[in-house]
């Protein structure tokens, strides 16, 4: 694959991906953030417990260190005096 094949494979899945995530979050409300408990963390079996973000419509969010779920992760954010929510 060429470098410029290969930028367009990369755009390509790119837009994919944005319209997957914009059709899932755009328009949501978020209910609750909380983080999760340790119960929750052994049926995950993770060894960190990050934020779980609760919507209206009965969907959530919760951050993972990979693609795989390895563990929890933590969310950056743009707020000056909240830079990063961690997994605790």
């Amino acid at each position: 694959m060429t470098p410029q094949e290969r930028k367009e494979y990369e755009l390509g899945i790119a837009d994919v991906w944005n319209k997957k995530v914009s059709d899932f979050l755009v328009g949501k409300t978020i209910k609750s953030v909380r983080y999760m408990t340790h119960e929750e963390m052994e049926d995950f079996m993770w060894y960190s417990k990050p934020v779980i973000i609760d919507f209206t419509d009965g969907s959530y969010m919760i951050p993972q260190s990979d693609d795989e779920g390895n563990n929890g992760g933590a969310l950056y954010t743009s707020d000056e005096k909240l830079r990063v929510i961690p997994t605790i």
